[in-house]
């Protein structure tokens, strides 16, 4: 497993997505297609995204 980073190629918004897709060894669009569901669906709040963005490092 790599580190928690959030990359600077593959982003769409702030890189969170596709930074814990690399950590966890999926697909991007899968990590994001399961956020959205998260949040429409199972009250996962926006402040967890914006909390993710704001203490992932970006790749050096």
């Amino acid at each position: 497993m790599s580190s928690l980073v959030r990359p600077r190629s593959d982003r769409v918004i702030a890189g969170v997505c596709s930074g814990l897709a690399r950590r966890f060894g999926m697909k991007p669009l899968t990590v994001r297609i399961l956020a959205v569901a998260l949040v429409l669906f199972a009250g996962l709040s926006l402040w967890a995204y914006v909390l993710m963005w704001i203490l992932m490092p970006n790749e050096e």
